[in-house]
């Protein structure tokens, strides 16, 4: 009898262990993408170049994170913080800046929408 019984609960433990291991995929996903996500966030900077006469179609960078930078970030939005309004000559100086500084790893076309987070909605004359 006691044949029996061993080999009923043989199943129930195959079952328990399949989906151990059907869930711990999923665990880590939902764990593991949003610690990998801010480890990404805190490593680099979205820098978003809005289009002026040096730079007619603008660019949006991905660079090196630094100390002064936020996660979405803009020469405009740095002036802003800063100085509480933009210039051209601030303008100037915080492209500089953080180009000279940052290191560049992926260079993107302009994207607005960036370009209005990093500013809070607002947009500057170009």
């Amino acid at each position: 009898m006691s044949d029996m019984s061993e080999k009923s609960t043989e199943p129930e433990e195959d079952q328990e262990q399949s989906q151990a291991r059907w869930i711990n995929p999923w665990v880590m996903a939902c764990v593991g993408l949003p610690l990998l996500l801010f480890a990404a966030a805190s490593q680099v900077t979205i820098f978003v170049i809005q289009p002026i006469g040096a730079l007619p179609e603008g660019k949006t960078l991905i660079i090196s994170r630094m100390s002064d930078t936020k996660f979405i970030d803009s020469a405009d939005a740095i002036c802003e913080r800063t100085q509480g309004g933009v210039s051209l000559f601030c303008r100037i100086g915080a492209m500089g800046g953080v180009l000279k500084n940052a290191q560049i790893y992926a260079k993107l076309p302009y994207i607005q929408w960036l370009y209005q987070i990093s500013t809070g909605g607002k947009e500057y004359d170009r």
